[in-house]
């Protein structure tokens, strides 16, 4: 009886024991679990450190057919990219992606014309090389680029491929289930596919790179695990539709990474397509949106439009009294609250049409039309 005693208060002591280690583990827990939730980005003056590149992010559902199809159905528009014509059997080398320019694109028309990055290409003229889905190689030349939106369009001699839905970018939705397709590392890994949603939507970026600083607006952000070598490739919604372009992660940080919308650049992949060539159009300023502002001038606040930060010399917009501090407001009957919309809608149009601005200046309303010019 004694014995059975000792044991039972044995038994009792550990229970106390073990149920005290779960209540302090499960203590732990939650506070890590509260101390992360409360970790977000915010403007600060400490440099922001970010590698061009794409997004890769979470594991995708394997029983969910319909993505596997779609999925299938968009790596048959998924390229790579090289600067050289030959980067061998391996890419598991130093500094692999930098010296052969290892990179992602996505085909977006039957015609041969194919997104990526401007930093996975080169300027426009220079040629890069593309590797299709069935391994066979093809030299590019890149008909269009653009450094502020970190895009290029290249064009190989091949009728009849296989190109990408393109989707709508002004739809995205913070939470959103997105996949991203590229080649992480090199070849090896090629068209590597992830998932993940979108973080936040028109993100502002300011870093520096070669010594200069780069400023980037209207970007997606997802919560990716970045790769080199993603650089250019989709990212699409669950319909299988590209949203954005990716090209930005933030190395001192996990799962913070940027795409590029899609429609900056629709304008543009459809006269390439229909004609051949893109004569692009131009007002002649440069400016931001309410969200860059606050990075350049904290003195200067506006709620809607667009800033006038510069006027380009002999251009239409100086031609016609533009002057710095105005505000677009809007261009024709589309309300403007970024640069990237001001270029989306400037591009579906052409050198010579016109085009009416409402404008803000010192408080007063007015309306101003140009002709477009060629930039």
């Amino acid at each position: 009886m004694h014995r059975y005693q000792r044991v039972k208060k044995k038994k009792t002591k550990r229970n106390i024991f073990i149920a005290f280690i779960i209540i302090v583990t499960t203590i732990l827990i939650v506070s890590l679990v509260r101390l992360y939730s409360r970790i977000d980005i915010s403007k600060s003056n400490e440099e922001i450190k970010v590698e061009r590149t794409g997004t890769s992010s979470t594991n995708i559902n394997e029983n969910d057919e319909s993505i596997e199809n779609i999925i299938a159905e968009t790596n048959y528009s998924v390229v790579g990219i090289s600067k050289i014509e030959d980067v061998g059997d391996s890419v598991f080398s130093e500094n692999a992606i930098e010296k052969l320019g290892l990179g992602t694109g996505i085909i977006v028309s039957s015609k041969g014309y194919i997104v990526t990055n401007m930093h996975v290409s080169g300027d426009k003229y220079s040629n890069c090389y593309v590797t299709l889905e069935n391994g066979n190689s093809y030299k590019a030349n890149v008909v269009w680029a653009d450094s502020t939106l970190d895009l290029s369009i290249l064009k190989i001699n091949i009728e009849g491929m296989r190109s990408a839905k393109l989707g709508d970018s002004s739809k995205v939705k913070t939470g959103q289930t997105v996949y991203a397709i590229g080649n992480p590392i090199g070849y090896e890994f090629q068209r590597t596919v992830t998932s993940g949603i979108i973080s936040a939507e028109s993100r502002t970026l300011k870093f520096k790179e070669n010594n200069t600083d780069i400023l980037m607006t209207d970007l997606i952000q997802t919560d990716a695990d970045i790769n080199p070598g993603n650089s250019g490739g989709p990212l699409i919604n669950t319909k299988g539709e590209v949203i954005g372009i990716n090209s930005l992660k933030i190395d001192s940080a996990e799962g913070i990474g940027f795409a590029v919308p899609i429609n900056i650049i629709k304008p543009i992949i459809e006269k390439f397509d229909k004609t051949g060539k893109f004569e692009e159009p131009t007002i002649g300023i440069s400016g931001y949106d309410k969200n860059v502002i606050p990075y350049l001038d904290k003195d200067i606040s506006i709620t809607s439009g667009v800033y006038v930060e510069n006027i380009v010399k002999g251009s239409p917009a100086e031609q016609k009294g533009i002057l710095k501090g105005d505000i677009i407001l809007k261009i024709d009957d589309k309300e403007i609250n970024t640069m990237n919309e001001l270029k989306e809608y400037v591009y579906s149009k052409y050198p010579g049409d016109e085009v009416n601005l409402s404008i803000k200046r010192n408080g007063i309303s007015k309306n101003v039309k140009i002709n477009l010019g060629k930039k």
